[in-house]
């Protein structure tokens, strides 16, 4: 962590600000954007992610960064989840499904790979 200065240089954190601001776009139209309650959800869920990274970096232990790292984690697989009733429901396709789920992979992958550098030096 010692290129890590402030929350903004995780690569997590800029990658799951992309994925929010995607998310963001892609349920503001068509049905999807009628559908308050599912809208909401997925908001939610994609705000959380960059929100307890930076959250967790932010309580400045190992342990705690880690524990926010894993609810980030949730959040990742919540949205995940998500986009596959939104495009069941046909409010987003396939190739916008595959597009969005294919970034919030790596995402989760960069999260993944972070809990285990932490978990390892300590």
């Amino acid at each position: 962590m010692s290129n890590i200065e402030k929350f903004e240089d995780i690569e997590a954190w800029k990658k799951a600000r992309e994925l929010a601001k995607k998310t963001y776009y892609l349920i503001e139209s068509g049905v999807f954007a009628k559908d308050w309650s599912l809208k909401d959800q997925v908001r939610r869920a994609s705000i959380s992610i960059m929100s307890n990274i930076a959250e967790g970096y932010g309580r400045r232990t190992d342990k705690e960064f880690t524990q926010f790292l894993y609810i980030a984690l949730g959040s990742v697989f919540e949205l995940q989840s998500q986009l596959y009733l939104a495009c069941d429901l046909s409010y987003i396709n396939e190739a916008e499904f595959n597009d969005i789920y294919s970034k919030s992979e790596e995402v989760k992958k960069l999260i993944g790979g972070f809990i285990k550098y932490l978990r390892k030096n300590n």
